[in-house]
């Protein structure tokens, strides 16, 4: 990978906010997904159902990983928290991938209105990652199989660089800490390169998650002791991020802390699914889901007329 330019960077910043713009519309709108006249409770869907919690720290992961290594068909990513689905299906939709196996998600207003109302809902999208989705082969989360999966993919095919993401709740499983000791088993020419991805994100699904409670020296020691080097990651400085891509280290495990619903009017385990669950019938909740999405300026990243801006 050569050294990541101004251009480069303010791209990943913009496709961060973009997909964390279409997480948002994806949960909670039914109309007026450019936001062109003020928010009523009619554009918000009847029934609320999917995770936000998590989709700003896939989105982060997901947009660095897509400027490193998006030209390289032996690159592949597995996530393991598949609850944040509207994270992945903003992006599979920003690139094009979606519309290959579904010819209404188009990259233009008509195909941002069927993504938005197709979401968590019957005949339309499902709210967590599904075989359905292109890629997809698990759901992933809470049973902790990702990275497993990621090193019976690299079996047999060294050209492979296969990225996977995992929740700091995703690890506290016994199938997600015991496969940290598959590196050690899978180090031979004949296998391709598994990158971890640790998303530290503070809670699960309603409680404190321990590795994010462990302190910084502590989880590096933790890392160390399976045959790793830790590498953390800062959110906000992609720069930084793809720099940390084109280590040297022969097994590096990648960190990344984030605020859980960062970005959102919630924060740590209320944001794990939908905050603002009365936005179609309480005016306040309505009022702030409002300025939530007018804080990620859509017609800077995307018009009716044009569609995808960046």
């Amino acid at each position: 990978m050569n050294a990541v330019g101004i251009a480069e960077i303010e791209y990943i910043k913009k496709r961060i906010r973009l997909c964390d713009y279409l997480c948002v519309a994806q949960l909670f709108l039914q109309d007026n997904f450019l936001l062109e006249r003020p928010l009523e409770f009619n554009d918000i869907k009847p029934r609320l159902l999917g995770h936000w919690g998590t989709c700003y720290g896939i989105n982060v992961v997901y947009a660095n990983l897509k400027n490193a290594f998006g030209k390289d068909s032996n690159f592949s990513f597995i996530l393991g928290p598949g609850h944040g689905f509207p994270a992945l299906n903003a992006n599979l939709w920003l690139d094009g991938d979606l519309e290959k196996i579904d010819k209404k998600a188009t990259r233009d207003y008509a195909g941002l209105k069927y993504l938005c109302r197709s979401f968590s809902w019957p005949d339309g999208f499902p709210s967590h990652a599904s075989p359905i989705t292109p890629g997809v082969i698990t759901e992933g989360g809470e049973l902790g199989y990702a990275l497993a999966n990621a090193y019976g993919m690299s079996l047999g095919h060294p050209e492979k660089t296969i990225a996977v993401l995992i929740g700091d709740g995703e690890l506290e499983t016994a199938t997600a800490i015991d496969s940290l000791n598959l590196h050690n088993l899978l180090t031979g020419s004949n296998n391709g390169k598994v990158l971890p991805f640790l998303h530290l994100n503070g809670y699960k699904i309603s409680a404190p998650s321990i590795y994010a409670r462990k302190s910084q020296r502590e989880l590096n020691e933790l890392i160390r002791g399976f045959g790793f080097a830790s590498i953390w990651l800062d959110d906000n400085n992609p720069e930084e991020f793809q720099e940390a891509l084109n280590t040297n280290e022969k097994a590096p495990f990648y960190i990344l802390k984030t605020e859980k619903g960062f970005g959102g009017p919630n924060r740590h385990q209320d944001a794990h699914q939908i905050p603002l669950k009365n936005a179609r019938t309480d005016i306040n909740e309505l009022a702030v889901l409002e300025e939530w999405l007018k804080s990620y300026k859509i017609d800077k990243l995307f018009s009716r007329e044009e569609g995808v801006l960046i």
